[in-house]
């Protein structure tokens, strides 16, 4: 039976890129969500660009028993573990649903690998475990502050499980990805960031203004200790991202890790004001956006971006789209997008 890759919330941003990757490089691949924030009809986009359809099982992972029953259906040689809520601002509204809801369901799927003998785990981090840092650019080695949101702390707990697990068990094996800001949509246009309600992230915010879904842009603080502002971030294109999970899987498979845990900066190393990105997306699309500047947001850090150097040399990735890319990208998907909800 041929070993697949488990990818936990493929439906979601990041998973249904890191699928489409994965598929292309002749991996069999399996999805589970439960469908919280996204739909089961990226299933055809992936199949669409791939010209694979792959395996979508619904539920959700807080479920011990489904999980388990998952894993005995499957012969998984890895697991890209994705599933989680991602919203800073919403995770400050609502931490109990985050903590339960990011912190379980990784439990779960660390529980059924060691039930079911397997080895491989590659985790879905995130550059919010810096907090704010006292010293920019931010490498591996930068201290984890505390973090400044329920989201981030889950990633940095998160963190905490697998490096304690890996450590307790002769068996797993695991890569913590720290990604930083990704953003824009697969170039062909069949799928991309597609958030529900109000997006909390920025770009969508951009292109749903630009294409008159939303009325305007609101920029959240303009009084940061930055150059024009406004808050900055290193923001990197969805393929680059999902292109680096490829990388990670084949890195455990081929044991060619150098210890049980590794943790690996996945970034441009360039920092981006909010200001900066909006002139990106009006200079690809000739579209002026009507913003509005309103008071900070809760959980928002003033400025980051990567040392992203020890993931370039020993992973040997790298970032490939520019910025005005990403915006170009973003602008196709969003009027995709809008063309089949007419």
């Amino acid at each position: 039976m041929k070993k697949q890759i488990l990818i936990t919330g493929g439906t979601g941003y990041i998973g249904s890129h890191t699928a489409v990757e994965l598929i292309n490089e002749g991996f069999d691949v399996v999805i589970v969500d439960n469908l919280y924030n996204s739909n089961a009809g990226v299933v055809d986009g992936i199949e669409k660009i791939t010209g694979i359809r792959p395996l979508l099982e619904v539920f959700d992972l807080c479920d011990s028993v489904r999980t388990n029953d998952l894993f005995s259906k499957f012969n998984i040689s890895a697991v890209i573990h994705f599933a989680a809520y991602k919203a800073v601002g919403e995770s400050v509204r609502m931490p109990l649903e985050y903590y339960r809801n990011n912190l379980v369901s990784l439990i779960n799927i660390l529980d059924s690998m060691k039930a079911h003998g397997v080895e491989n785990l590659v985790f879905s981090s995130s550059c919010t475990v810096y907090g704010q840092p006292e010293k920019l650019p931010v490498t591996e080695q930068s201290p984890i502050q505390p973090a400044v949101s329920p989201y981030g702390n889950t990633k940095q707990i998160g963190e905490e499980i697998i490096r304690d697990t890996t450590s307790s068990s002769n068996t797993i094996n695991a890569i913590a990805l720290r990604y930083f800001n990704p953003i824009g949509a697969h170039p062909s246009g069949s799928i991309g960031e597609l958030p529900t309600g109000v997006p909390e992230n920025l770009v969508p915010y951009i292109t749903q203004t630009a294409i008159g879904l939303r009325e305007e842009l609101k920029v959240f603080g303009n009084d940061y200790n930055t150059p024009d502002g406004s808050c900055i971030r290193d923001y990197l294109h969805v393929s680059d991202l999902a292109k680096a999970h490829v990388v990670a899987v084949k890195r455990l498979s081929d044991k060619k890790n150098k210890k049980a845990y590794e943790v690996f900066n996945l970034g441009t190393g360039k920092g981006v004001s909010v200001f900066e990105a909006l002139k990106s997306f009006e200079k690809v699309t000739g579209i002026k956006v009507k913003y509005t500047i309103t008071g900070r947001r809760e959980g928002d850090i003033e400025q980051i971006w990567a040392d992203p150097s020890l993931a370039n040399k020993e992973l040997n990735w790298k970032t490939g789209y520019s910025l005005d890319d990403c915006m170009k990208t973003a602008w196709e998907w969003q009027k995709q997008v809008t063309k089949s909800n007419l």
